[in-house]
């Protein structure tokens, strides 16, 4: 079959018996054809290369490099064409001994965690304790005259007593600054040790993968809208994201603003030094 070969000259053989089962691949040829669309076609559309193409149309899914990436695969492949891609996945996962569990992301890999933010001086206890200072020296001050000043004459039939000073009034304290509510940037800080990769489904939900720089699987899953996912690793982290449309992310700290279409498949790899600047 030749690259850019038009739907004419795919034809799909006619099965001679109408309960013949299609395979995965025979199916998304044969609905691209129906289409109208080249493998061309599709490959732009997709983002997949036009050789992994062929081999999918041919059942062939060793170029895909895995079953993650085989299933993802399919499933781009089924949108571009117009086909429904559970019942291919549920056919692919049956050919090929089933779906594996998703491996959960190991203890070493941390919740994502904010930065304790930096406190300044405690200005409002200095100042409790100014006012403090200032009402005992006045206090002193008032009773200490009191004596300088003589004895105070009294009425006849009067109990004499001592001279009190009169209360002073502490100063207001200032009101409290209200605390900022954390930014963005502040719920995805990482520490700089590490790279940290938060994935979230902001728009819609997504299938996701991500691997550690040992190639260790640390989720393989939908990432329903409104969810979202942390991975931490010395090194870097791989990511695939089955719509990347859907997603947004945050890598060390920084928010990536890539115009990702939907159903388009993304993979991604990123270090401790990410985004790099320029």
């Amino acid at each position: 079959m030749s690259i850019g070969n038009s739907p004419e000259d795919e034809r799909p053989f006619e099965d001679v018996s109408e309960e013949a089962h299609l395979s995965v691949g025979r199916a998304l040829q044969q609905a691209r054809i129906a289409a109208g669309l080249t493998v061309d076609d599709v490959s732009n559309a997709t983002r997949v290369r036009i050789a992994i193409v062929h081999a999918i149309e041919a059942d062939d899914f060793a170029p895909c490099g895995g079953d993650v990436y085989a299933r993802g695969h399919i499933r781009t492949l089924a949108k571009a064409v117009r086909l429904d891609p559970a019942p291919l996945i549920a056919q692919y996962d049956a050919d090929h001994g089933g779906r594996p569990a998703p491996t959960p992301a190991a203890p070493l890999f941390e919740a994502e965690r904010i930065r304790p933010e930096r406190r300044g001086p405690n200005w409002t206890a200095a100042m409790v304790a100014a006012i403090v200072a200032v009402v005992g020296f006045v206090g002193f001050t008032a009773f200490k005259g009191g004596d300088e000043g003589g004895k105070t004459s009294v009425a006849e039939g009067a109990t004499p007593t001592a001279d009190k000073p009169a209360p002073t009034k502490p100063k207001s304290e200032k009101p409290r600054a209200p605390k900022p509510e954390p930014s963005d940037s502040a719920i995805a800080a990482a520490p700089q040790d590490k790279v940290t990769v938060q994935v979230s489904a902001s728009e819609g939900k997504s299938w996701i993968s991500a691997k550690d720089h040992n190639g260790r699987l640390l989720f393989d899953g939908l990432l329903l809208q409104g969810e979202s996912k942390t991975f931490q690793d010395s090194e870097k982290i791989n990511l695939v994201l089955g719509d990347a449309g859907m997603i947004q992310l945050y890598v060390n700290g920084k928010k990536i603003d890539d115009d990702w279409q939907p159903g388009a498949v993304e993979r991604l790899t990123y270090t401790k030094g990410d985004p790099q600047i320029g």
